[in-house]
């Protein structure tokens, strides 16, 4: 494992957080089914450039604390915000992935002073999105996960549902069984599966007011040209929720392009830092 662990408490939770190197904070946010460790290549490649790489297991993620609610959207856009003033900042790039991805979004509307660089990944801004049959199918699990039961039938068969999920919105990965241990470890704690759910439990299509907000804060997205779902059309229907710069990078790889071509995504990213 690279970078220490820690912990702090932000926004009423206790949050365990991988930190490596100091300077200018970098807060990196991760999605479902993931964990702070989906960012274990990029994390020290950050900090190699004088920054301050923290990557929080996000609210209810073992070994941060479990919150007695499900979060709403709103809940989840204050965690970064949280955060950074627990980490003793004044402001932060933040980074983004899937869930992740849209707190981000909501945290630099909501604290556009507190956000230096909006980075988001393998997510358009959520406000912009159009349905269409293939798309409202790509995302069925929004539906499913929201059943009774839901966690307990993807912890079947020691999480056969993991990868399955991860070869459905990343199609050309192969990745190494050995990828999925950190989420396993994770979704092991008792809690905490149950935990992650809750954001899908508690997901509504309608956009919350944070999401209704133009951002003003430099924003680079990363769209995946192997994404079945997300195609870089839409995150250019996206720029309109955008008053700052906003620039698309396309890079290949599916919903997991930062892990499927980690070299190709951290010189991506490094170059905006």
């Amino acid at each position: 494992m690279t970078g220490s662990l820690g912990f702090v408490e932000a926004n009423g939770l206790r949050f365990a957080y991988l930190e490596e190197g100091s300077g200018p904070l970098v807060l990196m946010l991760h999605g479902f089914p993931d964990t702070a460790h989906t960012w274990d290549a990029l994390r020290p490649l950050i900090a190699a450039k004088g920054y301050r790489a923290v990557s929080p297991f996000m609210r209810g993620y073992h070994p941060s604390g479990l919150p007695l609610a499900d979060a709403d959207q709103e809940t989840l856009a204050r965690d970064p915000l949280a955060l950074i003033e627990a980490l003793g900042a004044d402001e932060a790039v933040l980074i983004g992935h899937d869930w992740g991805a849209g707190a981000a979004y909501s945290a630099a509307a909501l604290g556009p002073d507190r956000v230096t660089k909006l980075i988001t990944v393998a997510i358009p801004h959520p406000a912009t999105l159009k349905p269409a049959l293939r798309k409202l199918w790509g995302v069925r699990h929004f539906a499913v996960y929201k059943l009774p039961g839901a966690a307990k039938r993807f912890a079947r068969n020691d999480f056969a549902a993991l990868p399955a999920i991860c070869r459905r919105w990343s199609p050309t990965w192969s990745p190494d069984p050995q990828e999925f241990n950190a989420v396993r470890e994770c979704f092991s704690s008792p809690g905490s599966l149950d935990a992650a759910f809750g954001y899908y439990r508690k997901f509504s299509p309608l956009p919350s007011p944070s999401l209704k907000v133009r951002i003003t804060v430099p924003t680079i997205v990363f769209a995946g040209l192997d994404d079945p779902l997300a195609e870089p059309s839409d995150y250019r229907r996206a720029a309109r929720m955008f008053d700052g710069d906003y620039v698309i990078e396309e890079v290949p790889g599916g919903h997991f392009m930062h892990r499927e071509h980690p070299e190709v995504f951290a010189e991506r990213v490094l170059l905006h830092l």
